[in-house]
């Protein structure tokens, strides 16, 4: 079928929006009409020179839409389910089993390489050219994808579906990392540093956790503003050059958890020197430079690479919803809407820290 979607032709250059044809599902894939496709940093990964998914590849793993077509196979999902798209996994190897399918074996050649582990996309340009299209099992920067069933939550259809995209990633990747990998509990000290939308989300679910005090670090002052109101009980500049030594002050010696979206090997070092004896650091930004520590530093602390929260999406993302409807959560405070035609003001606003949660609504695209 003929669909509109945003392609990345270059890796230094911008989205275009491409009539291309897209596959039916095959085994396993459910065709969902895009509603709401969330951004997040890591859909910048294709630009970089290393990247297993190269341009030409339509990216987006955020997306929420409606069911249209089910392949063979699918049994969790049917036509006319509304539905938020996350993470692909196997469903086979031991960390699927045990319901952690973000650590599955197969995790990095499911969602980074952009196609199916046969190699194929199923989508192809007006010139029969392949495009990488398998992102994250979705790709849903576009009308219609096609999405791992495995990927696939089902939600009510009473909920605003356009917002819920950014619950497939970036928020359950802040909110499930305080509630199930870190597993914050109440009264602990909690610092997030980055405040964009893993780390207000973050916030968020340190409030819900009851962690107190809860303090956020970052840049901008906007987002330090709405990290008072979705949570934290203090707020520091993460310019500071004393950073560490307010944070223990804040915190009585030292924080309980310590938690990097940044991925940048300064903040991360603070980060893990903000820990009390015992404390917990976890890190989910990519980080693209060594990381190094000396032994007196870690002497007693833990440090983890988290994916995606550690969550399963099918059991995290519902209880996500239920302590939205229920005023708990105000993930929705977080997204600005974009056109999928403004697709590249969308990246900027982003990158640059103007937006929190940008979302795309491919239903006023034009190609």
């Amino acid at each position: 079928m003929k669909v509109t979607a945003a392609v990345l032709r270059q890796a230094d250059g911008p989205y275009a929006l491409e009539e291309v044809e897209l596959d039916p599902p095959g085994p396993g894939e459910v065709l969902v009409r895009v509603v709401g496709a969330g951004m997040c940093h890591t859909d910048v990964v294709p630009r970089e020179e290393r990247s297993p998914a190269q341009p030409p590849v339509i990216t987006g793993h955020e997306g929420s839409g409606v069911v249209e077509a089910v392949g063979d196979g699918v049994t969790r999902v049917s036509v006319g389910d509304h539905v938020v798209l996350s993470f692909d996994s196997c469903g086979e190897c031991a960390s699927c089993q045990r319901g952690v399918p973000p650590y599955c074996d197969l995790f990095l050649f499911r969602n980074f390489f952009g196609r199916r582990l046969d190699g194929t996309t199923g989508v192809r340009d007006a010139a029969g050219g392949e495009i990488a299209s398998r992102w994250f099992g979705q790709s849903s920067f576009a009308t219609y994808c096609v999405a791992a069933e495995r990927g696939v939550v089902v939600v009510d259809r009473d909920l605003p579906l356009e917002k819920l995209g950014p619950l497939g990633c970036g928020i359950l990747t802040g909110a499930g990392s305080v509630l199930v990998d870190l597993d914050v509990r109440a009264g602990a000290s909690f610092v997030v540093f980055g405040a964009g939308a893993v780390g207000l989300a973050a916030v968020m679910a340190a409030k819900v956790a009851g962690a107190d005090p809860i303090i956020a670090v970052d840049l901008h002052q906007h987002r330090l503003d709405l990290a008072v109101e979705l949570g934290a009980t203090h707020t520091l500049d993460g310019r500071s050059a004393d950073l560490v030594s307010q944070i223990q002050a804040l915190t009585g010696g030292g924080a309980d958890y310590t938690f990097d979206t940044t991925g940048n090997p300064t903040v991360i070092g603070n980060a893990v020197g903000a820990l009390r004896a015992g404390g917990h650091c976890g890190m989910v930004g990519i980080q693209t430079e060594p990381i190094t520590f000396d032994t007196i530093t870690l002497l007693g602390k833990r440090l983890s690479n988290i994916l995606e929260g550690g969550a399963d999406p099918q059991v995290v993302i519902p209880r996500l919803i239920e302590l939205w409807r229920a005023g708990r959560f105000p993930f929705d405070r977080l997204i600005e809407t974009f056109p999928l035609a403004e697709i590249n003001a969308a990246e900027e606003a982003s990158l640059s820290g103007k937006v929190v949660k940008p979302v795309l609504l491919p239903s006023e695209a034009s190609a």
